[in-house]
């Protein structure tokens, strides 16, 4: 029998937002499965790309939704960008800061001082989410990075952030704006660049580390970018029929519905394993992947039946999928995924 997916790394590089909790609630079973994780070795270190809040607020949320952390715990795009300016320009260099009062103490943190004004001379802009962030902070970032030797680092380029009233712009819509009106590009600490995951793994002291996230385009495309295996969850923003359609630089090795996958081998699937117990077949007939196969509507087996999919989509091109029988077209539906 296989051991659980968690015996396998020694840190778990967590997402948040849709991966731990979604709305201000956390999500069912990660509280008692992140317990077990620990317990067995792994240690969670949560790694958001959010620039709104600082690490030790986020460790008290997380703490009174049942899930214990430290400051220490929670690495967030802020820090790695404050790093990333630290590391280019001279202390007591001021830096325009776009975001929340979390951005500008990490960069006091390192030895750089906050400024809010174009005409207060920055080296450097630094731009994180802040759901304050209005047109005259984009104005005074825009004309401090008229002058091409202003630095320009991005804590995030998320478009969307999830909540409980759906995605609503991210940080990266804001970034997006100022690209417009300056024609320019920032360097980007969070993911799906590969800084804040190699300072996760450089604070844990870990060397085989997991990432875990729901959503392709940041938590599984970071993974890839970084060389190391990623578990897509099935809890927030990337669904069954984005993994389909993943290009080869945002596709998963693993799949689960929730954080339980991380324990119970019957609820993850690692998608290229071909020898995976499965009651599936997926062929290809013209366009289309056909699902054949029966279950009793297990969820261990919509799982099996999703990573078949999967495995044919990537190697195929072909995302249509239909089914063959009841059985099929049962697990199609509760998937999500409907045939032409």
């Amino acid at each position: 029998m296989r051991k659980p997916l968690v015996d396998e790394f020694d840190v778990l590089l967590l997402d948040l937002d849709g991966t731990v909790y979604l709305g201000g609630q956390v999500i069912p079973h990660v509280p008692e499965s992140l317990a077990e994780a620990a317990r067995r070795g792994a240690r969670p270190m949560f790694v958001t790309n959010n620039a709104s809040r600082s690490p030790a607020d986020v460790a008290g949320t997380l703490t009174g939704m049942g899930v214990p952390a430290a400051a220490a715990d929670v690495l967030t795009s802020p820090e790695v960008a404050a790093a990333m300016l630290a590391a280019t320009h001279p202390a007591g260099s001021a830096v325009l800061v776009v975001g929340a009062q979390a951005l500008a103490d990490a960069v006091s943190h390192v030895g750089l001082v906050p400024v809010r004004l174009a005409t207060d001379a920055p080296v450097a802009v630094v731009q994180g989410h802040s759901p304050d962030t209005g047109w005259r902070d984009l104005a005074e970032a825009c004309i401090a990075l008229r002058d091409p030797s202003v630095d320009w680092v991005a804590s995030n380029t998320d478009t969307t952030l999830p909540t409980d009233r759906g995605l609503l712009p991210g940080n990266g819509s804001m970034v997006a704006a100022l690209v417009a009106a300056t024609g320019r590009t920032p360097r980007v600490a969070g993911k799906p660049n590969r800084p804040l995951l190699d300072e996760g793994v450089r604070r844990a002291g870990a060397s085989r580390p997991l990432v875990v996230g729901d959503r392709l385009d940041t938590d599984l495309e970071a993974a890839v970018t970084a060389g190391m295996p990623g578990l897509m969850v099935l809890t927030g923003v990337s669904g069954p029929a984005d993994l389909l359609a993943a290009v080869p630089a945002q596709r998963p090795t693993h799949l689960a519905f929730d954080l339980r996958g991380l324990l119970d081998q019957g609820l993850v699937a690692e998608i290229a394993d071909v020898d995976d117990p499965s009651p599936w077949t997926v062929t290809v007939q013209g366009d289309v992947l056909v699902l054949a196969g029966e279950s009793g509507g297990e969820a261990a087996a919509d799982l099996r039946a999703l990573a078949a999919l999967a495995r044919s989509a990537w190697a195929s091109g072909i995302t249509a999928v239909r089914a063959d029988g009841p059985s099929a077209a049962a697990t199609l539906q509760r998937l999500g995924l409907s045939g032409p």
